[in-house]
């Protein structure tokens, strides 16, 4: 009996041990956690991006605690707690209700006083077809393709809707790409900016935004709707979403929902979508030669972006007079990381004129950049779905 029970007692044993993590761990759950360690780290130290590195990283190290296969618990075992909130990622849910929040947080005078600078908004799309070209050229499929592309605009949640639409194995890596280079704004973009101007060309100063009245506030966003939408119909659920959000802030009389929106909502959408696109990058998918393609396209896509809209506004200036001309240092500022790249763009010029700020006048492209990435978005789900 008293074997018996000691047998069982050791079976039982080997059972638990068998179901631990260190049972069933790999080299590359290590490689993983410690990427996942290194996005908190920077989140906290550096302070680049926290919003979303943090939930980011915390969640590739859920992603790769190892166990044992049928446990219903991994972030692609069916009907698992993980796999059911990462569905608002393969499905699109959660980027429209990120969209929401974006548009009710947003404020377009600056785009509005100046209409021109939604072109440098569109030239900093440069990037996603860039980048679209290349994978095509690396051999990726036409799909594969767009879904990188679309990091060059650099923006989080349209990337991961149009990855869930056109390549939905490639999301993980491609997200986290995505939002790795948003939080790089600061470290990426500024050599770019100082490459392609000219000292004479940094100090060039702007003439202050007039003031944009409310009716202007108020049908922005209607006109700017049926406007992209009329165009490109398959952008409906970011657009929609976008404008939709703003004319809540902007009407006056929905001040609760704006507030929610661009408040608790963006938030609880944050944290779902940064724990979920980090537990997707689970070793076994995300390592691979694919994952290391996405992140130098990535890079690729983004230099794209930064250098089509200064170069663009180097262009544009050669069209305007003198006292006309735009800061070809606020060209960065066309891609959609709001308002972080409108930030550098002001900071970079403060290191040539101490006194010359740009902040305002970036965030014309900048916003712009919002909408472009949509647009750009519906173009290649319109052509390619």
């Amino acid at each position: 009996m008293d074997k018996g029970i000691f047998s069982l007692l050791a079976e039982n044993l080997q059972h638990f041990v068998q179901y631990t993590g260190f049972a069933n761990v790999t080299f590359g759950h290590i490689i993983m956690i410690c990427i996942g360690l290194a996005f908190i780290y920077l989140a906290i130290k550096k302070e680049w991006e926290p919003m979303l590195l943090v939930p980011i990283g915390f969640g590739i190290i859920v992603g790769n605690i190892p166990f044992f296969p049928g446990l219903q618990i991994g972030v692609y075992e069916q009907g698992s707690v993980l796999n059911i909130l990462y569905q608002g990622v393969i499905q699109g849910w959660y980027p429209p209700l990120i969209f929401l929040g974006i548009g009710a947080m947003t404020d377009f005078s600056a785009l509005i006083s100046n209409p021109k600078l939604l072109l440098i908004g569109a030239a900093a799309q440069l990037g996603i077809f860039g980048a679209y070209a290349i994978a095509l050229l690396m051999g990726f499929s036409p799909s594969d393709a767009a879904a990188i592309g679309i990091i060059g605009g650099a923006d989080g949640p349209t990337a991961i809707f149009l990855s869930s639409r056109l390549a939905p194995s490639l999301v993980g890596a491609i997200a986290v790409s995505a939002y790795s280079y948003m939080a790089l704004v600061p470290v990426i973009q500024p050599p770019v900016m100082k490459l392609f101007t000219t000292s004479k060309e940094r100090l060039i100063r702007m003439k202050a935004p007039r003031a944009v009245s409310q009716l202007e506030k108020i049908l922005f966003p209607i006109i700017g709707f049926l406007l992209t939408c009329f165009i490109v119909p398959s952008g409906l659920p970011l657009l929609g979403m976008l404008f939709f959000g703003n004319l809540l802030k902007e009407s006056g009389v929905t001040r609760r929902l704006a507030e929610t929106a661009r408040g608790p909502l963006i938030d609880v959408i944050t944290i779902l979508i940064g724990l979920t696109v980090g537990a997707s990058t689970q070793a076994d998918k995300f390592l691979q030669l694919t994952s290391v393609y996405i992140f130098i396209l990535g890079a690729a896509s983004f230099v794209i972006a930064t250098a089509g809209g200064v170069l663009f506004v180097k262009f544009f200036n050669l069209f305007l007079k003198e006292g006309n001309k735009i800061n070809p240092l606020i060209g960065n500022a066309g891609v959609s990381a709001v308002p972080d790249s409108a930030r550098v763009s002001n900071l970079v010029g403060l290191e040539y004129d101490k006194t010359n700020y740009l902040l305002m006048h970036a965030m014309g492209p900048n916003v712009a950049g919002v909408i472009g990435s949509a647009v750009a978005a519906g173009i290649l789900l319109g052509f390619l779905s």
